[in-house]
């Protein structure tokens, strides 16, 4: 078994035990915590499958973005670090139909993962996919990208217009 085969089973078992953490956690600080591991494992099998661009994104963006907001936004109100996320009552027919569901689910992804016939084309060269993503974005995509920024700014200038009313 090479290296490769072993970094990407380490990375799976890594995202489906963080991501069931997330889901299966009490606590928000914890379910955060969990997500951290998760977006590291996907953004280690991005780096298997040579995405780099991908995987710096989902660092930049998920990592250094998104997820600290959550862990700052849950640290800082501390009347809620110790807020349960489930009920305490949960009835047994409501699990008896998740785990119905999520067993049919399993299934039809097991059944359509045996019954496709995969294309794999072999590795001729590993390049670096930064450099093309990054002229294109500045040259043929470029208004594109800057209608997207001011788009955002907008809608984060109204979301502080609004947070800032109450």
């Amino acid at each position: 078994m090479d290296w490769i085969k072993i970094a990407f089973f380490g990375f799976a078992i890594i995202v489906i035990v963080s991501a069931g953490g997330v889901a299966f956690s009490r606590k928000m600080i914890y379910a955060a915590f969990s997500l951290l591991f998760t977006f590291f494992g996907v953004a280690g099998l991005y780096v298997l499958l040579n995405a780099d661009f991908i995987a710096v994104t989902q660092i930049m963006v998920y990592i250094g973005g998104i997820l600290i907001l959550i862990i700052f936004g849950v640290m800082l109100t501390s009347k809620f670090t110790d807020l349960q996320i489930k009920s305490g009552t949960t009835g047994v027919l409501q699990i008896t139909l998740a785990a119905i569901v999520c067993i049919i689910g399993l299934i039809f992804l097991i059944l359509a993962f045996w019954n496709t016939e995969w294309y794999v084309q072999p590795v001729k060269d590993i390049h670096n996919t930064v450099e093309p993503i990054g002229m294109l974005l500045m040259t043929k995509y470029f208004l594109t990208f800057q209608i997207a920024a001011i788009l955002l700014l907008v809608a984060f200038i109204g979301a502080a217009k609004i947070a800032r009313r109450k």
